[in-house]
């Protein structure tokens, strides 16, 4: 096989080359996605697919999409489908290698089996405090379980009697045979299966026997082919098992199992468990909820395949854990909405303006590109009239120094439009609310036309009243407050460390008009607010936007700063 001289340079991608160089595998690459359908995927998940479909792809080799379906009383049927949608959904296909750790429950039964008739098994009936007991510490061995020595007959025949039902749940298990003394508490004898009357999404009620996933997993590999099984550093631990399984089997395919440094990134929760706590007990809307760091979240929240690619690619792959700042990931959308998404005007607090000196019915239609970026986008009309709407932080009573919006007596320019005056300010008598600017325009300034004959230092969005178009905008917010919210030494709950104001709601939005034919999906840059893209629960009669990043890119600061850039 020929080696591509442009792959990106990793310890994992070296230790296939070299494979390949030496022809080991026979010149093979085969890889895995194994995730278990017990709730959605997350970003972190993000960075194993990619890792995994782009080995085997910049190998010439395959990437199978394999469910860890062993334990039927957390995994559903929703769950597996949403892992197809959201690696399709990544750019990623396994074609028709999609399988289940399910499919081989009859092989590994025979395993276990084969591993009794060994003598490298044994139907322990400790309970699941007891094992925990005999197993022992860092510091000191374990104890041999009292059922450790039972003769290989009894052994078999009571794993049978598990496997037809006649023992309850937990009161036995199937242990491998190992060392209680290992310095690895994974090896002192650890369980192979346990009793487990549920119902499985694809077995119904077959079995109440299920693999642990330690003897499930390095089996199902050597099953597939699977050359190379790639995976987070927390089972470097369990590699050892992972070749005694093999070993003891004496099977012909043994995957070499490799360890990468998992995904950790601030203001996030990289658990699949506490993402489920999140959802169970209302915290947020769901798993799809834009929050959240799961996939379909992310997608609803606006993140492109693209983007979240792009980030997997610049985080790299390395052996030492660490936590990636969230401003990267932000940055990565930003860089690939920059000159893909048209830039349109949306005033989401409004404040009433009203040009006196503008014809009262006249109505013009101005000239605005979409993306200076990207020219070939095109531009579209703009109506203006004499009352318009502008954002209510862009008018001050008494502004402070350095205040270049719009204030009693100066002038500003509306973008595409004119230079106009802050002449007037009404209030609410009850309230001293500011309700009403009146404003005169400068008609020689048009944009576009007369736009160099006077400069002013503010410029601000704005949408034609009569024409606007009405929006609910949510504005998101990072999750939790802390950079590290699973970090337990603090003694705090990682709930306790939920940002109160992660969601803002706006209902009185108004957009230029051009957006009320949008559909959902479509994704936009508010001026001066950020990426939007229109939520899924928006219909004909409702406009519903999701903001996806602001424009503050505090990691391009970073990146700034440290390269003096």
């Amino acid at each position: 096989m020929t080696i591509k001289p442009e792959l990106p340079s990793n310890f994992i991608q070296n230790i296939i080359t070299e494979d390949l160089k030496q022809n080991k595998n026979n010149g093979r690459v085969q890889t895995r996605f194994p995730p278990e359908p017990n709730g959605y995927l997350h970003i972190g998940h993000a960075k194993s697919i990619c890792l995994n479909f782009g080995i085997a792809r910049d190998n010439g080799g395959f990437c199978n999409l394999r469910f860890d379906d062993t334990n039927p009383s957390k995994e559903e049927v929703e769950y597996v489908d949403s892992i197809k949608a959201d690696v399709q959904w990544l750019g990623f296909d396994w074609d028709d290698r999609m399988f289940y750790a399910s499919d081989y429950f009859g092989r590994l039964y025979d395993y276990a089996v084969q591993l009794i008739k060994s003598g490298k098994a044994y139907v322990c009936d400790l309970s699941a405090q007891e094992i925990k007991d005999y197993r022992g510490t860092l510091t000191e061995p374990g104890r041999d379980s009292p059922y450790r020595n039972r003769s290989v007959e009894e052994n078999l025949d009571l794993f049978e009697r598990m496997q037809a039902g006649e023992f309850p749940d937990g009161s036995r298990v199937l242990r491998a045979k190992i060392d209680m003394a290992s310095p690895n508490l994974n090896m002192r004898d650890p369980v192979l299966y346990r009793i487990l009357r549920a119902t499985h999404h694809r077995t119904g009620d077959k079995w109440c026997i299920y693999p642990m996933y330690d003897y499930a997993h390095p089996l199902s590999d050597s099953i597939e082919g699977v050359t190379h099984s790639i995976c987070t550093m927390e089972f470097e631990d369990h590699r050892p098992l992972y070749d005694w399984v093999l070993d003891a089997l004496e099977l012909e395919c043994h995957p070499q199992q490799i360890e990468f440094a998992r995904l950790n990134l601030s203001s996030t929760v990289m658990s699949k468990r506490k993402l489920r706590i999140l959802v169970e007990q209302g915290y947020v809307n769901g798993w799809d909820d834009p929050r959240m760091s799961t996939l379909s979240g992310l997608r609803r929240r606006g993140y492109t395949p693209e983007a979240i690619r792009d980030f997997c690619d610049r985080i790299g792959v390395a052996k030492s854990n660490s936590i990636v700042d969230i401003a990267m990931l932000e940055h990565c959308i930003r860089e690939d909405l920059n000159a893909r998404a048209p830039r349109v005007m949306a005033v989401l607090r409004p404040l009433k303006v009203v040009i006196d000196n503008y014809p009262e019915n006249q109505v013009e239609e101005l000239d605005a590109e979409y993306n200076q970026e990207n020219p070939a986008m095109g531009s579209r009309k703009l109506p203006f009239s004499r009352v318009v709407y502008i954002e209510q932080e862009d008018f001050s009573e008494n502004p402070p120094k350095k205040f270049f919006r719009l204030a009693p007596g100066r002038e500003v320019r509306l973008k595409h439009a004119y230079i106009i005056k802050c002449e007037r300010v009404v209030k609410d008598e009850t309230t001293g609310e500011i309700i009403e600017l009146h404003c005169t325009y400068d008609p020689e300034t048009k944009s576009g036309v007369n736009a160099d004959v006077r400069k002013v230092k503010g410029t601000l969005h704005w949408v034609s009243a009569a024409h606007a178009v009405t929006a609910e905008v949510r504005l998101y917010d990072h999750l939790f407050t802390k950079d590290n919210p699973e970090d337990a030494r603090e003694g705090v709950d990682f709930k306790d460390c939920l940002n109160e104001n992660s969601l803002e709601v706006l209902t009185d939005c108004l957009l230029e008009p051009g957006l009320a034919g949008a559909l959902p999906g479509s994704r936009c840059q508010f001026l001066r607010h950020g990426y939007f893209i229109i939520d899924i629960e928006a219909n004909e009669n409702r406009l519903v936007f999701n903001r996806i990043v602001s424009l503050k890119d505090s990691w391009a600061k970073i990146q700034k700063a440290m390269t003096g850039n």
